[in-house]
């Protein structure tokens, strides 16, 4: 059984199989709890612990997947060209937007580390938490903080993101669409703005331009920590 874990198609498998049977739950329950990433996600560790499967065999069809994720995000370059009058016309709330959500994200993170008397490297490591993989375990790495955390909570707020914003969205009765790409793009990366697309093409353009932006200005952040 092990060949089979270890093969790079099982990880592929796995993971589609997963994520379809989240969209196909997500389908019948209409909730927001039951958003597909997190499904596969959850049933993805389940069928891992029931069937004593490593993370490292896991990965081995895994990395296949994480090699999809430059191409799909850059697709989202089609919607921000389509959307490129709205952006222009929107630039400085998007730039503010990006930049109240960094600061709230950093400093959420500083005030919680303290209270829960987190360590130095601890609360750095999570400082990037709301902006793209790549950026933040850059940023990471000039905080001295520790990547496999900073990578944790990258993820998690990903997931949470796209789960809770569409509820909160709702729930404050949110109705620019700017305004809601700006929330989504800036605070929970690639994740917030898949879904992001989902609700619209202008969310999705926005969501997809506040990556970059909320990106470039949590490293500018970071310079001065």
């Amino acid at each position: 059984m092990e060949t089979i874990w270890s093969n790079m198609l099982f990880g592929i498998i796995l993971t589609i199989l997963t994520y379809q049977a989240g969209i196909w739950i997500n389908q019948k329950v209409k909730s927001p709890l039951a958003n597909p990433l997190l499904l596969s996600i959850i049933f993805c560790v389940i069928i891992m612990k029931l069937l004593h499967i490593s993370y490292d065999d896991y990965m081995e069809g895994g990395r296949v997947i994480n090699m999809l994720i430059g191409p799909a995000t850059a697709v989202i370059g089609l919607s921000v060209f389509r959307q490129r009058k709205v952006l222009q016309k929107e630039f400085v709330p998007i730039i503010a937007g990006s930049l109240g959500a960094c600061i709230c994200s950093m400093g959420s993170v500083w005030i919680l580390g303290n209270l829960l008397g987190l360590d130095k490297t601890m609360t750095v490591s999570m400082f990037p938490k709301s902006v793209t993989t790549a950026i933040a375990l850059d940023v990471s790495v000039q905080l001295n903080g520790m990547k496999a955390i900073t990578l944790m909570a990258v993820i998690m707020t990903g997931v949470l993101g796209s789960v809770i914003c569409p509820a909160l969205v709702r729930l404050l009765h949110l109705k620019d669409p700017v305004a809601t790409g700006v929330a989504m793009g800036s605070t929970s990366h690639a994740a917030g703005t898949a879904r992001a697309m989902e609700m619209g093409e202008i969310q999705g353009a926005v969501s997809g331009v506040c990556i970059g932006v909320a990106g470039l200005l949590t490293a500018l952040i970071a310079v001065f920590l």
